[in-house]
């Protein structure tokens, strides 16, 4: 007998079943017993050393299912990973100025501006100063699209390795005292 056709009417699972124990007054008293501030000083910034990552609340750790929360920085004259992903992402800019290519179109930001990345773009996130550092607070619904088990991702072009011309020697603002990202 040949290959089932998808037209079957065997019955099909679509979202992966939950397994262990679960119980909704359990995982109450659990997420109610989780931190619900998440101290940034407490944590450091990794990647380099053109582009940097502040991960705030992630799946694996326990807060939340559904969104990731992340805090890049650029160097000055710095870029990211060219890439794409099949989730969306919202970047509020915080401080300095910039550009995105999505799909080969560029899109200039600067401090207060909302950028979008939609589903299925390739793009990249660069810094346009080549003297100040950028940062942007990253909000995206990259572990529901996990549970889906519909993530795709690509690398089109690594991090960079090396630091941009002019900006050796940067690290990111992980001591700062003045949260206010202001000119």
């Amino acid at each position: 007998m040949g290959k089932e056709s998808h037209f079957s009417r065997k019955p099909r699972v679509f979202v992966r079943g939950i397994e262990g124990h679960y119980n909704l007054r359990d995982e109450l008293a659990r997420l109610r017993a989780m931190p619900r501030v998440v101290k940034g000083r407490e944590m450091s910034f990794n990647d380099g050393p053109q582009a940097f990552s502040r991960h705030y609340v992630e799946p694996v750790d326990g807060v939340t299912q559904t969104l990731h929360i992340h805090l890049e920085e650029y160097a000055p004259g710095g870029r990211n990973q060219k890439h794409g992903h099949v989730n969306e992402a919202a970047f509020y800019i915080l401080d300095g100025e910039g550009y995105e290519i999505h799909d080969g179109i560029r899109y200039d930001w600067k401090a207060g501006d909302a950028v979008v990345v939609h589903n299925n773009c390739v793009h990249q996130h660069f810094n346009a100063s080549a003297t100040r550092p950028a940062r942007a607070l990253v909000l995206k619904t990259k572990p529901m699209f996990m549970f889906m088990n519909m993530l795709f991702q690509q690398q089109v072009e690594p991090r960079p390795k090396e630091p941009a011309p002019g900006a050796e020697g940067f690290r990111a603002r992980d001591e700062e005292a003045d949260f206010n990202h202001d000119d």
